[in-house]
């Protein structure tokens, strides 16, 4: 959990730089710059569990409740998301495979995206017994 702030507190410190180097073409402080036409965004991509803590597997139908009741709300402008086979080690060792889905969304970086972002995993754990949802960010260049 402290590795998750201290990460997610790094990348906010690192994109309220990215704004203006990306209208500028200009590096910011960790020498990345996007091409003049195209914008500096934050890329996350989530990565969910599909098996609920009693063992029932997470449907697609569900997921796709959950999509609609959680996720499009919040990022209306457009989202991709893949269906996939995943593996974890668990606590005992054991190599568990299950169904997952991974999620990427491009937003503008800062304090409303990063709320967003989290209300979404909370929203999935809770819905769906889940001990975490994977998170990984990143910067892009977007053009459209």
């Amino acid at each position: 959990m402290g590795a998750t702030r201290t990460i997610a507190g790094l990348l906010a410190t690192l994109l309220a730089a990215a704004p203006a180097a990306a209208q500028t073409g200009a590096p910011d402080a960790m020498g990345f710059a996007c091409p003049r036409e195209a914008r500096s965004m934050a890329r996350f991509e989530l990565f969910f569990g599909g098996a609920r803590a009693n063992g029932a597997d997470v449907s697609r139908e569900d997921w796709d409740a959950f999509v609609d009741a959680e996720i499009t709300p919040r990022f209306p402008d457009g989202l991709t998301w893949f269906e996939g086979r995943g593996q974890w080690r668990s606590p005992s060792g054991a190599i568990v495979r299950e169904r997952s889905w991974m999620l990427i969304l491009l937003a503008p970086p800062g304090a409303a995206t990063e709320t967003l972002i989290e209300a979404i995993r909370t929203a999935y754990r809770a819905r769906f017994g889940q001990d975490s949802v994977l998170r990984a960010n990143s910067m892009s260049c977007v053009t459209f």
